[in-house]
């Protein structure tokens, strides 16, 4: 998944058209593309290395079940609260000071996570992460598209970048695997420090300052990233409790409400702010409203099929960590299948189309997969689910967003995309939440009725791939029947947004 710069709809200038005209013609623009490509790659690879070491890592650390979520959840919470605001601090503070900081965080986080004797540290880790990729993703992507002014090498560039965030999210599984057979877990983390160090040393040397020019008045929305990030912490955290205690306890009760509280407030103070991180009048369009509710269900359910087939190929069926990664080798290759076909068919057949029965396609993979039971092969089993779910799921990608910047100005497509990208990440923390505690509550369930375990938990992990499924195909249905025309031409936001303000 690709993070973009959230702040073009901040008012004020970026840098001058002399300045870039001066950075148009760097002849470091290549050389600092492949830095930032590089640096892009090791953040979304974090995003997707751990899963298959999670079985690794619990034996290591002792997690519990549900407790090992937050070693995903931990980093996908910070990314998610904190996306918007970080693109809003680069504007302010200067991009590269931003990107600087955020691979030093992103540098000690990793450090902290492997070095990890004991589960605080590793939430810690992987809290420090996610807040690194807040930070520096947004303010990468911001640089790259301020260095390559030119029409046709920015979207080469973009090109590159894109394809390097494709290929992350295919390798990550698979170096996992590698990692942990043949060094430990520990490696996945400890393998970021020499790229984080070489980009530390490197980029002051390649890339030149750039913010946003802006008046006195303008200022932060802390208050919104605040309460937005412990409001979601918070339905998350009471969400988690609740497969080990009852619905009705404190534990769950407590936070759950705290929770909802603060994200009411966060909604009023995104009415009232000056420059809020979200204007709430941006959901009055109709399938940009549709479009991020129902990426909630998308991510929900795609987070939760990889983290429970994972530990259900490890754990059930006694796959080593290199089995389990090479496992997913033919997801990856329907994914890219199926972004081309997506493309393809949305000049075709529509971008309302192609949404819609991607979700519903992806629903029916989803529902293959729940058929699976303790003595299903890997051929019988597990492929022919993964193939149908990689595959609509791919189709759905680019023409979800497409979708997602429809009927944006050009000084609001930046703030599209981020909203999409903030909302996948939260997405992804409350479907690995909900439907993890479902799982594990009804696996809980039957093993007080004399279950087998390995029965008990297949049994868990089969009703949470039904309930995303129903997800998906709720999903489907609102875009079938809510979704506006939109235009199938691909946008290039962050393109429009420099070209004009440069111009």
């Amino acid at each position: 998944m690709s993070t973009v710069d959230s702040s073009s709809a901040a008012e004020g200038a970026e840098v001058t058209a002399a300045n870039a005209a001066e950075t148009t013609g760097d002849p470091r623009r290549w050389k600092a593309l492949g830095l930032l490509a590089g640096l892009q790659f090791m953040i979304l690879l974090d995003m997707t290395i751990v899963n298959v070491a999670l079985p690794k890592i619990q034996q290591s650390l002792g997690f519990s079940q549900s407790g090992l979520a937050w070693v995903v959840n931990g980093y996908l919470l910070m990314a998610g609260g904190l996306l918007l605001l970080g693109g809003r601090l680069a504007d302010f503070y200067g991009r590269r000071k931003l990107l600087l900081t955020g691979v030093a965080i992103f540098t000690l986080a990793s450090a902290v996570c492997g070095a990890s004797t004991n589960q605080g540290m590793m939430i810690a880790g992987r809290f420090g992460q996610g807040l690194a990729e807040a930070i520096a993703a947004p303010a990468s992507l911001g640089l790259l598209a301020l260095l390559f002014t030119d029409p046709k090498e920015r979207a080469k560039a973009l090109g590159i970048w894109g394809g390097l965030a494709a290929l992350a999210g295919t390798l990550g599984y698979v170096l996992s695997g590698v990692l942990t057979d043949l060094g430990g877990w520990r490696w996945i983390f400890y393998i970021n420090l020499p790229v984080a160090l070489v980009v530390l040393l490197l980029l002051p040397r390649m890339i030149e300052e750039s913010r946003m020019v802006r008046d006195a008045s303008t200022g932060l929305d802390a208050g919104g990233a605040v309460t937005s990030t412990l409001g979601l912490f918070g339905v998350v955290f009471g969400l988690l409790q609740a497969a080990d205690h009852p619905w009705g306890s404190a534990r769950v009760v407590v936070p759950l409400v705290l929770g909802v509280v603060l994200l009411l407030a966060m909604l009023v103070i995104e009415r009232r702010v000056r420059d809020p991180l979200i204007p709430l009048q941006f959901f009055a369009n109709r399938t940009r409203s549709v479009i991020n509710l129902t990426s909630l269900f998308y991510m929900s359910s795609f987070i939760s099929y990889t983290f429970m087939l994972t530990l259900f190929e490890q754990e059930v069926l006694k796959y080593s960590p290199l089995q389990g990664g090479l496992a997913w080798l033919p997801m990856s290759v329907g994914i890219g299948v199926g972004i081309g076909a997506g493309t393809a068919l949305s000049q075709k057949v529509g971008i309302k189309a192609v949404v819609g029965v991607g979700f519903i396609g992806a629903g029916v993979g989803l529902f293959l997969t729940s058929n699976l039971d303790v003595h299903s092969s890997y051929a019988g089993g597990i492929l022919p689910g993964m193939l149908v779910f990689g595959l609509f799921a791919g189709a759905t990608m680019p023409a979800a967003t497409n979708a997602a910047l429809h009927g944006v100005t050009t000084q609001d497509s930046g703030l599209a995309s981020g909203v999409q990208a903030t909302m996948q990440q939260v997405g992804s923390a409350l479907g690995l939440a909900t439907l993890v505690t479902l799982a594990f509550r009804h696996a809980k369930s039957a093993l007080l009725d004399g279950t087998a375990p390995d029965v008990a938990f297949t049994s868990g992990y089969t009703l949470a791939f039904r309930i995303g499924s129903v997800l998906m195909l709720i999903g489907g249905l609102l875009v079938l029947a809510l979704f506006e025309k939109v235009d199938p031409t691909p946008r290039n936001p962050m393109a429009e947004m420099v070209a004009d303000k440069t111009a």
